[in-house]
């Protein structure tokens, strides 16, 4: 398993990859579960680097929830606008434990 990475310094490129930032968003809230605008809050409260970038690094994380399979629709917002993501439950051992190698989910 991965060893815990350091924070990032203010500004700097995070190491990670979306499907990484994307899992640990989703990880750490409470019901496992995000809507679209609270993954990308989550992210920019995290890596002050997405503050400052042009909004293109918000098409990064659409693609990647969309075409990864190890992310799934979790239900539709209270308000109705918006779906929650979750990690499909193949992959969620491995992600929890920082392993976020792309692989197709046993479905």
């Amino acid at each position: 398993p991965s060893a815990p990475r350091a924070p990032p310094e203010l500004g700097d490129k995070p190491s990670q990859s979306y499907i990484a930032l994307i899992s640990t968003a989703i990880l750490s809230s409470p019901e496992k579960k995000l809507l679209l605008s609270d993954i990308y809050q989550w992210i920019m409260d995290n890596y002050p680097y997405f503050k400052n970038k042009e909004k293109s690094w918000r098409n990064s994380v659409r693609h990647n929830l969309s075409l990864n399979e190890c992310f799934v629709k979790a239900g539709r917002s209270d308000n109705g606008k918006g779906h929650f993501w979750a990690i499909h439950p193949a992959n969620l051992e491995d992600f929890a434990k920082g392993d976020y190698h792309r692989r197709r989910a046993r479905r």
